[in-house]
């Protein structure tokens, strides 16, 4: 459960009181739970899990320190249930602690619902048990432009069943900051048996000395002279990679003109093509002239420019 927003799951901000997040649990509760004609027993354990976490000040800050992802690598499920008192706001709903029994190995949480124990919801709840899986792991790769634009194979070191093993990927061209590549069973394993989960390489693009970057276009900057400016000019643009663009800047560019080469950005990373490079073009003024070119700005003036 690497993503998931456990105040989403209860409908409540970030900045909410105790009190709200259990009245929030409270009424979702009575909505989802499974003995009502409408009820929803995965609905119920999701919020359950969010009210047990949001609930503890001591896990509510570990879940808002370290996010989604970093939290459900230091908590199991176990972990989460484990010493949380339901009985109040069951007893306060008619529920009865015999509607969550709390049977997993070592006093953690398991859902067991109705008086008999036994397997968590019944035959059905063997069935989904069965299709547990273990927390997903996130890590984050820095990569530069150049690797995100021409593609590259990178070795990871990570933690996997309590040891550090080494995998080299390929990283695809075009993974700009935030796109992930998905490892399956390189995740965390599940505490009853299940599946493991998941290991995300996510990307995070290192700032370059040239280029800026936005999603897929790059931008780089070039300074020309005023008479430049004035008269036109030609400029030699570094493309990454190794090649060069010539740019012909035109009599009478502005300070800040923007100029464009379709194509010659970052690869999309799903589907063809590939972004645009923007060139913004800076007219540099001089900060001190000589006399002599004193008297020639006052004679250009004489002739209206």
């Amino acid at each position: 459960m690497s993503e998931t927003d456990y105040y989403k799951i209860l409908g409540v901000a970030k900045e909410a009181s105790e009190d709200e997040i259990k009245k929030a649990y409270r009424k979702l509760a009575m909505k989802y739970h499974p003995d009502h004609a409408e009820g929803d027993e995965e609905k119920f354990k999701q919020i359950s899990e969010a009210y047990a976490v949001l609930g503890d000040k001591e896990k509510r800050k570990q879940y808002d320190t370290f996010g989604s992802a970093g939290f459900h690598q230091k908590y199991s499920q176990e972990d989460i249930f484990s010493g949380f008192d339901f009985s109040s706001i069951f007893n306060d709903l008619g529920i009865g602690n015999s509607f969550f029994n709390f049977g997993g190995k070592g006093g953690g949480a398991r859902f067991s619902f109705g008086s008999g124990g036994g397997s968590p919801f019944g035959s059905q709840g063997r069935q989904q048990q069965s299709r547990t899986k273990g927390s997903d792991l996130v890590y984050e790769l820095p990569l530069t432009l150049e690797e995100i634009i021409t593609g590259v194979s990178k070795t990871v070191s990570f933690q996997h069943k309590g040891q550090t093993e080494n995998l080299t990927v390929k990283i695809p061209k075009g993974m700009i900051t935030g796109k992930k590549l998905r490892i399956p069973g390189k995740g965390e394993p599940d505490p009853y048996g299940g599946t493991p989960g998941d290991l995300f390489i996510k990307s995070k693009v290192l700032d370059d000395p040239v280029y800026s970057r936005d999603e897929n276009d790059l931008n780089i900057s070039r300074e020309i002279r005023l008479t430049e400016a004035v008269l036109g000019t030609s400029l030699v643009i570094p493309v990454i990679g190794g090649s060069e663009l010539n740019l012909k800047i035109p009599p009478g560019t502005r300070h800040k003109t923007k100029m464009r080469f379709a194509g010659y950005g970052i690869p999309y990373m799903q589907g063809e093509g590939k972004g645009d490079l923007y060139v913004l073009i800076l007219v540099r003024m001089p900060s001190a002239i000589t006399d002599e070119q004193k008297n020639l700005f006052e004679k250009l003036a004489k002739t209206g420019l």
